[in-house]
């Protein structure tokens, strides 16, 4: 089997060590008091997770905006006055688990409702990498997250960008997707050298900047059985059976 990793904090500065890479992760510290205010100070906008978790859950929306602060976890929005009273009541949410705070992305839309990307990224039979599956995933009414387990419902990539971009800009960004997915699996794989297969989650703004908001190295290959394309999903599974996923 492939190796797993379960800690978004160590799979994050596995990133963080390629300067090709170093662009494209959003800002990410550990939780606290400190850093929370902070962030909000110089993002506005941040989103806290915690570091071992799957599925989005747990995934907190948090904002600085002038009528005060606010958080929002699943569907549920809250408003206080200072940040120590919403720190202490995201605390509760915590449950004394570590949890990480990620600079945020304001994701494009589909039909008024925030999208991401999952890239299926596969150690092919050559011993290489390669961006085997893009598919996009649409949050479900109200909700901050994305994931398919979460209500999200998968996509096609073409739907979600027909609208936003011109042909020549959609197939540059299809390209910067597929390279930025191969250059994830070298740099995971210089940390963790058992690593053979990544579910890269991107999420990207009006700048169509492909941000990489988390990677897990035990993706769910069914999702792209939502493709009209069959083969996608038949290349995956073929690589995936190759190096010893079941």
């Amino acid at each position: 089997m492939p190796q797993y990793v379960g800690s978004k904090w160590r799979k994050t500065t596995a990133l963080l060590r390629d300067k090709t890479l170093q662009r494209l992760v959003p800002k990410t510290v550990r939780f606290n008091l400190s850093q929370l205010g902070k962030m909000l100070e110089q993002f506005g906008m941040v989103y806290v997770k915690p570091e071992h978790g799957t599925f989005g859950f747990g995934v907190m929306r948090v904002e600085q905006t002038k009528q005060g602060y606010h958080f929002q976890i699943l569907k549920h929005k809250r408003s206080y006055q200072s940040l120590s009273a919403m720190y202490k009541a995201i605390r509760k949410e915590t449950k004394g688990k570590s949890y990480l705070i990620q600079r945020g992305v304001h994701l494009l839309t589909y039909k008024g409702r925030r999208f991401d990307l999952r890239v299926m990224v596969q150690m092919n039979p050559r011993k290489k990498w390669e961006t085997t599956g893009i598919i996009g995933r649409v949050a479900a009414p109200r909700k901050i997250v994305t994931n398919y387990h979460s209500g999200g419902t998968p996509t096609s990539i073409n739907r979600l960008l027909a609208s936003q971009t011109d042909k020549k800009t959609y197939a540059k960004t299809i390209e910067a997707l597929e390279n930025m997915g191969e250059k994830t699996g070298q740099a995971m794989q210089k940390k963790f050298p058992g690593v053979r297969e990544l579910g890269v989650d991107v999420g990207m703004d009006h700048t169509f900047t492909p941000w990489i908001l988390e990677v897990n190295t035990r993706p769910d290959h069914y999702i792209f059985r939502k493709l009209s394309d069959p083969s996608v999903f038949k290349k995956i599974r073929r690589y995936a059976k190759a190096y010893g996923r079941k």
